[in-house]
């Protein structure tokens, strides 16, 4: 099968004897030039990377952003009443975000996006430890009103985070956008961590009770390992996350923007 053919947009311009010819392409491989008598030929072809993080990029935006209006037209419409089935109608959508998010950890791996893996690696397991384990794993906890406050939190720091990306795959920037991107993450990455801390202690008590995940070690030991021993462990490295990842959304901003230097009088 041959290689599709496409016309990139070319623009010219002239000076006396001289001709000024650019060819609006980015991120191409492999470009070929020749120049005949009077002739330009330019050949090369375009990466399908950008194209593949567009698509990934519009998926997560889609489906944070159908949570987020869900969950902001549910609460205006039943008030305090819609936290209490957040799960039930929400969690198909979530475990699917979630469990693709997962593209972003392998894409920083193999090179394909230049983020760091640590803070990615981060937020995705710690995500998906409350998704599953807290939130999924206990009924008990499905109908509680944390369960809001954490989904909520997360689609709003993502709803502005990949259509920031979805205009970077075609060379677009909206300032309005990039600064919500690089800004919104202040208050609601510290809030989206407290709730996500809630959650964990309100399930403490619940998984103590069950005695769901603990267990009793071999003889000649024989004690009896609690799995909210590892929970309130967890607390802790909840917030060596919320540092971690903290740090590196600091820096992308501090880059983006610099600091201003003050005048000397």
């Amino acid at each position: 099968m041959e290689n599709q053919v496409l016309t990139p947009h070319v623009y010219w311009a002239q000076r006396h004897r001289e001709l000024y010819l650019r060819v609006e392409l980015s991120d191409v491989q492999n470009p070929v030039i020749s120049i005949t008598e009077n002739v330009l030929h330019f050949k090369a072809l375009i990466s399908l990377k950008k194209g593949y993080l567009f698509m990934y990029n519009l998926v997560q935006f889609l489906g944070f952003s159908w949570m987020f209006v869900n969950m902001t037209v549910r609460f205006f419409i039943l008030g305090k009443e819609s936290f209490y089935d957040t799960f039930h109608t929400m969690a198909d959508v979530m475990y699917f975000s979630q469990m693709l998010a997962v593209v972003e950890t392998i894409n920083a791996v193999i090179g394909v996006t230049s983020s760091p893996v640590i803070p990615s690696l981060v937020q995705f397991l710690g995500r998906n430890f409350i998704l599953f384990i807290i939130f999924g794993n206990v009924e008990e906890m499905q109908n509680k009103a944390v369960v809001f406050f954490v989904f909520y939190l997360w689609s709003t720091i993502e709803i502005f985070r990949y259509p920031f990306y979805i205009l970077y795959c075609i060379d677009m920037d909206w300032k309005v956008l990039t600064w919500l991107r690089y800004t919104v993450w202040i208050p609601t990455y510290p809030l989206g961590c407290l709730a996500e801390v809630v959650a964990v202690i309100q399930s403490i008590p619940i998984f103590n009770e069950t005695g769901r995940f603990s267990f009793t070690l071999p003889y000649p030991v024989k004690i009896k390992v609690r799995f909210s021993f590892f929970l309130q462990i967890y607390i802790i490295v909840i917030f060596l996350g919320l540092y971690i990842n903290f740090r590196h959304l600091y820096k992308q901003r501090r880059r983006r923007y610099g600091q201003k230097k003050k005048k000397i009088h």
